[in-house]
């Protein structure tokens, strides 16, 4: 511990948003960074505990406590507070493949384990992770690494999000030849079609792209696996197969919309937004410019709906929660905000939720347009979009009939395990656990590629 007084000579200082009224007008990083000296004493304030519950990474009464790729987080916040970027970058890489991902879009649980938040504010750790990784990428800190260690085995994985581009960096880094199929034209998976630039940057993914193809990483785009000719033949050419599809089959809505324009799920609706404000590509579902809006769901998926249609210019957007507003409130009764529900209010003068409500039928005109909506307490609102984003239930069957793998809600293995019922296929990330978050994606992807290393080689070096 470099710094034992830290915490209490200095203050949290975290990145904050960007003005509410100059954000909206673009799709840029929703942050302004601190930097300098600042960011050197948020690194001074962590107190290396001597229980570092911040990367415990463990199930504690049902909720996650600590990170769950147990980032040596007291280790390269003191180097952080000397300025030794080198080797503050080296403890990170240690255990997180993609710094650039989880210091944007991670829930912080490190945070929230965090000592020094049990009587002041806890240590900037998502903050101070993103300026590690973001300071070697400008300065040219990472290069490609090589092995020399070629193990003369190859290894497809199927799908490219961030369980997916884990598994493919380990085993890569061991020394096995990798191929990343993905079904869409573009890799990266929900990193890149399903979180908006302003969240995570399109340019941070292809960044990582660049550098994992520059490693030896072979990426194959526009190519569906559920085909079974594809997987017949992926099967039969490599010697590991792992399926990391994600989870991909939407919740019903709850509600009949057959021949009813301007229904759509989620992650539907954010894949043709990123298209076309990023790629410029045009897409049958509609945007939300010049509509009525209405999300349903409460979660980061539709927190990124609402903030979407923001920003491409609805007319009118509202957020119907099922359960109460008594569920969602601080200890001091306030109703906290994500960063959309803010925007909203600044634009339209209210928070967009509305709480205990849910759709009860569509009303569309002669030309099968979506209209209004009518709740179930009898309300009539107007919407000519309607987004579902009420989670997800599970991985699509296609695939793993395609590879002849168990299937449930997910793929089935053995608790703890990520080989399949057909011996040299694996899965990982959200195909294998089930909804989730990008941290868990990149845990479950470390953990099967040490079980896929094992399988290949006998034994494994991998951690």
């Amino acid at each position: 511990m470099g710094k034992p007084t830290g915490f209490l000579e200095y203050a949290r200082c975290a990145n904050q948003r960007r003005p509410v009224l100059e954000r909206i007008g673009d799709w840029e990083d929703l942050y302004i960074p601190v930097e300098g000296q600042q960011r050197l004493e948020q690194g001074a304030r962590c107190m290396n505990c001597g229980v570092p519950f911040c990367q415990a990474g463990v199930q504690f009464e049902g909720k996650q406590l600590g990170c769950p790729l147990h980032n040596l987080i007291p280790e390269w916040n003191d180097m952080l507070m000397d300025g030794n970027y080198g080797h503050a970058l080296a403890r990170l890489l240690k255990t997180n493949n993609f710094p650039e991902f989880t210091g944007r879009v991670c829930p912080a649980f490190c945070e929230q384990a965090c000592t020094c938040g049990l009587y002041d504010a806890p240590i900037t750790v998502h903050d101070n992770e993103r300026s590690i990784i973001e300071y070697a990428f400008a300065n040219g800190m990472m290069k490609p690494r090589f092995t020399k260690n070629v193990s003369g085995k190859n290894v497809v994985v199927v799908g490219s999000g961030p369980a997916g581009l884990a598994v493919a960096d380990q085993l890569n880094h061991r020394g096995h030849s990798v191929t990343v199929i993905e079904k869409h034209q573009r890799p990266g998976g929900i990193l890149t079609y399903g979180i908006p630039n302003m969240k995570l940057p399109k340019t941070a993914v292809q960044r990582r792209i660049d550098l994992m193809t520059d490693e030896g990483v072979t990426f194959v785009t526009g190519l569906d696996a559920a085909d079974p000719a594809i997987a017949r033949r992926l099967s039969r050419e490599f010697d590991a197969v792992v399926l990391c599809c994600g989870a991909e089959q939407p919740r019903d809505i709850g509600v009949d919309a057959a021949g009813v324009q301007g229904v759509c799920y989620a992650m539907d609706y954010l894949h043709a937004a990123v298209d076309r404000q990023q790629f410029g590509i045009e897409s049958e579902l509609p945007g939300a410019a010049g509509r009525d809006v209405i999300v349903i769901g409460t979660g980061n998926t539709a927190t990124d709906c609402v903030a979407t249609a923001i920003r491409q210019g609805c007319r009118s957007v509202i957020q119907l929660v099922r359960r109460g507003r008594e569920d969602y409130v601080d200890s001091a009764g306030k109703l906290p905000q994500d960063y959309a529900q803010e925007e909203a209010e600044a634009l339209f003068g209210q928070d967009p939720r509305v709480f205990r409500q849910s759709v009860a039928s569509l009303q569309a005109d002669e030309a099968g347009q979506l209209q209004a909506i009518v709740t179930k307490s009898g309300e009539q609102l107007p919407c000519q979009l309607l987004i579902g984003a009420t989670g997800f239930a599970g991985c699509r069957a296609d695939v793993c009939e395609a590879f002849g793998v168990e299937r449930k809600n997910t793929v089935v293995t053995e608790v703890g395990h990520y080989r399949t019922n057909v011996p040299h296929i694996f899965t990982a990330g959200d195909m294998h656990r089930g909804q989730s978050l990008v941290v868990h994606a990149i845990a479950e992807g470390r953990a099967a590629a040490i079980e896929v290393d094992r399988y290949l080689m006998g034994y494994t070096n991998l951690i």
